[in-house]
């Protein structure tokens, strides 16, 4: 059985998503981080830069969402990531650990808990955020599902929660088709 080290984070979210929808049997470890708990001598063991979501897997660690989400994928006969499109899923996956989720993340934590206290850091998360959305509008004109157009990991990716909690009203054509789509796929566990 999987043991998931999560907190309800859409880095955590994504991944007990994809056990679910791969089936797989696993338990969840609640890591509360808003408690620090994530900097336990224990979990450092488990993930070396204290974040999470990890995952132990008949002894073997994982660590990193973008990192988990693949390990499962080959785990479970290349389920939702297909070796066709690897590269683009991989190239479209890490822009969106490496760039979309930080960014937006910034923009949340400045908008949402730290409103006011740095106009600059609002401002700037905020263009970059709505760049982000345009990027991912634009390539969602050429590929239902990012890298191509059969489902993939990048569904679980959330980069659409962080338009909703921080209030933006973008009307970007592609994404709302995409998100649709996802709701219909992924039910209630999206929201």
């Amino acid at each position: 059985m999987i043991e998931l080290f999560y907190y309800p984070t859409p880095n955590g979210r994504k991944i007990s998503i994809l056990l679910e929808e791969l089936e797989l049997k696993y338990k969840i470890t609640r890591i509360d981080i808003t408690k620090n708990e994530q900097f336990s001598e224990n979990f450092l063991k488990i993930s070396p830069l204290n974040k999470i979501p990890a995952i132990i897997d008949d002894q073997e660690t994982v660590f990193e969402s973008g990192a988990i989400l693949i390990y499962l994928a080959k785990k479970n006969n290349f389920k939702f990531y297909p070796q066709k499109y690897e590269k683009n899923i991989n190239e479209w996956l890490m822009v969106q650990v490496s760039f979309v989720g930080p960014m937006l993340g910034q923009l949340h934590y400045f908008y949402k808990f730290n409103k006011g206290k740095s106009e600059y850091a609002e401002n700037r998360f905020s263009e970059l955020a709505k760049k982000i959305y345009e990027y991912l509008d634009m390539q969602l004109s050429k590929n239902k599902y990012l890298a191509c157009e059969s489902i993939q990991l990048l569904i679980l990716q959330p980069f659409h929660g962080y338009a909703v909690m921080n209030g933006m009203r973008l009307e970007l054509k592609n994404i709302r088709i995409y998100l649709d789509g996802m709701k219909k796929f992924l039910k209630d566990l999206l929201l």
